[in-house]
């Protein structure tokens, strides 16, 4: 099997595809419809917002709230210093900081940030 697409299912999709198209920079061609898909490299991002979702299946759901950590997009780049290029952009457009850049003992340099539903992003490279 292959994985096609990681899915978020999001409260406020008009934020949520702001932030992805706007800040992370990823194309879609969103136009208000229910759901959201991002081109994302090999892998496609997209989004669902949660009420839809819940009145598609006819089932209610529970959703982290804040901050959560169960589970990651994590996004790569080839130089540690565009790791850090990118952190640094993010953060001047007021992204909430995780992690700052730092280089871990298996050779990654990695950092996490959150979107504004408290998923973390993970921007990393194992290129010096």
């Amino acid at each position: 099997m292959e994985i096609d697409c990681i899915g978020l299912f999001v409260n406020n999709m008009e934020t949520m595809v702001e932030f992805y198209r706007d800040v992370i920079g990823l194309k879609t061609n969103w136009n208000g419809e229910p759901n959201a898909d991002f081109e994302a490299g090999k892998c496609r991002l997209i989004m669902f917002g949660r009420n839809d979702f819940e009145n598609m299946v006819s089932k209610q759901f529970n959703y982290p709230k804040g901050l959560n950590g169960t589970a990651e997009i994590a996004f790569t780049l080839k130089t540690f210093d565009e790791v850090d290029t990118e952190y640094k952009r993010l953060i001047n457009l007021g992204v909430e900081n995780v992690f700052p850049p730092t280089t871990m003992p298996w050779g990654q340099r990695t950092c996490y940030v959150a979107d504004p539903e408290g998923n973390l992003l993970e921007i990393g490279s194992f290129g010096a």
